[in-house]
């Protein structure tokens, strides 16, 4: 496949994830066979207002957020910065962090979790 359209995506809809509050929606921009062995999430993320990732460590990988709409609350290992569109997030191996939408709007980004 040469490219992947929007309307065949799969979107899941994942309640308190990590013990966050609310629901996100995940949408897979590539299949699992297309991520490989490396690769175990290329996702766009929607959260509605006051919707959260919770806090979560990663371990043998890490993660990436881009933050294309809205702005949030981006915590890792205790600290909390506010993030919006255009932002970058990096959780490296070991550490932890989570997301607040913390805005009137949708909080949308693409979260990238490569494996060591």
């Amino acid at each position: 496949m040469l490219k992947s359209v929007a309307s065949e995506r799969v979107k899941t809809d994942v309640e308190h994830v990590n013990g966050g509050a609310g629901y996100i929606t995940r949408e897979e921009l590539i299949t699992p066979e297309q991520r490989g062995e490396h690769c175990r999430m290329f996702n766009r993320i929607t959260l509605k207002p006051n919707c959260e990732i919770g806090h979560h460590e990663h371990h043998g990988e890490a993660e990436a957020y881009y933050i294309l709409e809205g702005n949030g609350m981006y915590e890792e290992d205790g600290q909390a910065v506010a993030v919006e569109a255009g932002d970058v997030t990096y959780c490296g191996d070991g550490h932890g962090h989570g997301l607040k939408n913390t805005g009137d709007t949708e909080l949308a980004m693409i979260a990238l979790i490569l494996k060591n």
